[in-house]
């Protein structure tokens, strides 16, 4: 059992390492500007930032005013 584990920890870092490496190199062509920037995407990302944030903003007022209410009425 213990050398499966450690089998299966080996590989699995070994595929992490691989995987780095190859994103190395890709992100060398885009390193001046960034990613997100180059390909105009982080307008995207912020928008869906902003409207996530808004959305659980929104959410916990509307359960405070219940939790409120409720506190009132007991």
């Amino acid at each position: 059992m213990h050398k499966r584990n450690t089998f299966f920890l080996g590989l699995t870092l070994l595929l992490i390492n691989t995987t780095t490496i190859a994103q190395t190199a890709a992100l060398d062509s885009v390193a001046k500007k960034g990613f997100m920037v180059s390909n105009d995407k982080i307008y995207v990302v912020m928008a869906i930032v902003i409207t996530i944030l808004a959305g659980l903003i929104f959410y916990v007022i509307r359960l405070d005013k219940k939790i409120s209410r409720i506190e009132k009425e007991s």
